[in-house]
């Protein structure tokens, strides 16, 4: 009878360990979420929507999150940053007790990194960016002259190239703590042309890299759709609760 309680005991302790380890309770590798806050940005002519599928993800995470909308297309980048979306962020998030991240698509982590030169008072956390042009584009070198090209994308596409006038490269380096996830994958194989190396059709993986930055990741994916991307959403939510990305053999997902 002692072996038989014996072995029903140490059942039950099995169970109940199995059941505390699925709850996260001892799963010390995840991070726990207590209501962080987390700020999208769009990108350059997009909308809130196209941030939808991140949101979800990080919803179910346990993030408090803020799907921000803002003018892309008809003001510069310092405008943007200083009086759209620095008093949106506050509105939605007012308290400045902890600090607030930010996964931005494209356009949206030069905004982070044109509030954080501007010194604007946002306790900014840590920031995954998704195919953003840190240091410009080609694409604006050859196309920022066209008359459709300014009227698509506005003051700001103009300032997102690779010459003097760049707005990203005169931001300069980075002290935030910065995760970039650059995509390799274009499906417009006609402005890849323009761009040298490995690129995301608007992009190029070099040119997405940011001084300063904590962790670095390439994706197949290209610039429309890295936002959505289940690999990216997934390192997204590794990088805000470790401050890396979780690197695989081979690099490249």
């Amino acid at each position: 009878m002692r072996g038989r309680k014996a072995t029903k005991a140490c059942g039950c302790a099995v169970w109940l360990l199995a059941v505390v380890c699925a709850s996260g309770v001892l799963a010390s590798e995840d991070p726990v979420v207590h209501g962080e806050r987390v700020v999208l940005l769009h990108g350059l002519a997009r909308s809130p929507s196209s941030m939808s599928r991140m949101e979800k993800a990080l919803r179910r995470a346990g993030y408090e999150v803020c799907n921000l909308s803002y003018p892309s297309r008809k003001h510069p980048i310092r405008e943007l940053a200083v009086d759209f979306v620095g008093p949106a962020v506050r509105t939605c998030f007012p308290e400045n007790d902890k600090p607030i991240h930010f996964v931005t698509h494209s356009l949206g982590g030069v905004i982070v990194r044109q509030l954080a030169a501007a010194s604007i008072e946002i306790p900014i956390g840590r920031v995954v960016m998704l195919g953003p042009p840190n240091q410009g584009s080609e694409i604006v070198d050859r196309f920022s002259d066209w008359w459709m090209f300014r009227k698509l994308n506005g003051p700001a596409g103009i300032e997102l190239g690779t010459d003097e006038a760049s707005v990203p490269l005169k931001l300069g380096a980075t002290s935030l703590d910065v995760g970039v996830i650059a995509g390799n994958s274009s499906i417009n194989w006609i402005l890849s042309t323009f761009i040298p190396g490995q690129d995301d059709g608007k992009v190029s993986v070099s040119r997405a890299q940011l001084a300063g930055m904590r962790d670095f990741l390439v994706v197949r994916s290209s610039h429309p759709f890295i936002m959505r991307n289940a690999v990216v959403i997934e390192q997204t939510l590794w990088f805000l609760g470790h401050g890396e990305f979780e690197h695989r053999q081979g690099e490249v997902m």
